[in-house]
């Protein structure tokens, strides 16, 4: 049985977000006065992270990720723009109405484990509930010792803080961070003062409580750590690059990604659409960032081949940057659902590989490799 219960529907009085995601930043920018003037430390951001995500966060110091999880927390409101969590327009609430809110909707993680150090163990996992009174006086230290074992540590449960290990802390920090039954797990840098052994513990732990049904965000300078998560919100200079660019070049550089993300156009295809002819001139680097997109190979005579489908993430366009800008084969739309894809025109691609060798290097062999494939495919079909 699971061990967290169902929330009960919102109060009707407080205004639901129309879309369908649990979290979501729409078009969000913050300002911070300075001596300097204004520092624009989040620009445009737009967000949404669907309920049951494993979602990481990851930028350099200073890149906006801190502002970015205080607007999703409400410890800070945006310059413009708005936000939600759990349907809640977290602009629209009072500080009264926030701090409540924040107690049943949010578990927040943080790096320094912020344990009470002159109570017990098992008392510092009450607290919460004793805050928001969201359980019964008798069920709390029930239900602290219950959240102590699934995190391994209801043996402690009467020591005080400073009895325990790094990594016991930050459990037991966790199991202070589930105790309301939030829907929403935030952790700043969960693993960034734990050794190898405890922080893989953590993780496994976070991993178990996303399969359980909890939206887990982690903020993290680990880019190894982040690639374990289901996406990756990278941030530079307080704007998110697009995740699919990331993906399909991951040897570019942040800033480098940004200037990616500026320079993609959004192409949208309905079911079946030709999106490149074989023989066509071509103009444009394209990554996958909705739906499936089919490579056709036509043979004479013979009905068209589908030689290869790609996701999101995945692109195309390689070889015929690489091979006389011609169109070595018909991509088009699958038939089964819309399309969009980012495309990145080749004069863009040409600028930042002359500044990225790594990436140069890895589109080349995928060229010449795919190149390779497609001319095996039509052998093998003839």
């Amino acid at each position: 049985m699971s061990l967290f219960k169902s929330k009960k529907k919102q109060e009707t009085d407080e205004c639901a977000d129309d879309g369908t995601s649990l979290i979501g930043l729409r078009d969000v920018h913050k300002y911070y006065k300075t001596a300097a003037g204004d520092f624009h430390a989040l620009n445009s951001i737009d967000l949404q992270i669907n309920a049951g995500e494993f979602v990481s966060v990851i930028g350099k110091s200073g890149s906006g990720k801190t502002t970015l999880i205080n607007m999703i927390t409400g410890i800070d409101r945006p310059s413009s723009g708005k936000v939600w969590v759990n349907h809640i327009p977290l602009n629209e609430l009072s500080e009264g109405r926030m701090a409540r809110w924040r107690g049943k909707n949010l578990g927040i993680v943080f790096q320094f484990f912020q344990l009470l150090p002159v109570i017990s163990v098992i008392e510092n996992v009450m607290l919460p509930m004793d805050f928001c009174n969201s359980f019964p006086l008798r069920e709390r230290a029930k239900r602290a010792l219950h959240l102590l074992d699934l995190v391994g540590l209801a043996d402690h449960a009467y020591k005080l803080p400073s009895a325990l290990s790094g990594g016991q802390q930050q459990r037991v920090a966790i199991a202070r961070a589930l105790a309301n039954d939030p829907p929403v797990i935030i952790a700043d840098e969960p693993t960034g003062n734990l050794d190898s052994k405890a922080a893989e513990s953590v993780f496994n732990l976070f991993k178990d409580l996303v399969a359980e049904g909890k939206t887990i965000i982690i903020v993290t300078h680990d880019s190894g750590l982040a690639k374990r998560t289901q996406r990756t919100a990278l941030i530079a200079d307080g704007e998110i690059v697009n995740e699919y660019v990331t993906k399909a070049l991951p040897t570019l550089t942040p800033a480098q990604l940004l200037a990616a993300t500026h320079k993609a156009k959004l192409l949208k295809y309905e079911p079946g659409t030709m999106i490149l002819e074989e023989g066509t001139h071509s103009e444009n680097f394209y990554v996958v960032s909705k739906g499936v997109v089919e490579v056709v190979l036509p043979r004479a005579n013979q009905s068209d081949v589908v030689a290869l489908q790609l996701g999101e993430g995945k692109y195309f366009g390689e070889m015929e940057f690489f091979h006389e800008r011609r169109s070595r084969a018909s991509i088009r739309a699958s038939e089964h659902t819309p399309v969009e894809v980012l495309a990145i025109d080749y004069e863009t691609l040409n600028s930042l590989l002359a500044e990225s060798e790594a990436t140069l290097n890895a589109l080349h062999q995928a060229a010449d490799m795919h190149e390779d494939e497609n001319a095996q495919h039509r052998g093998a079909k003839k």
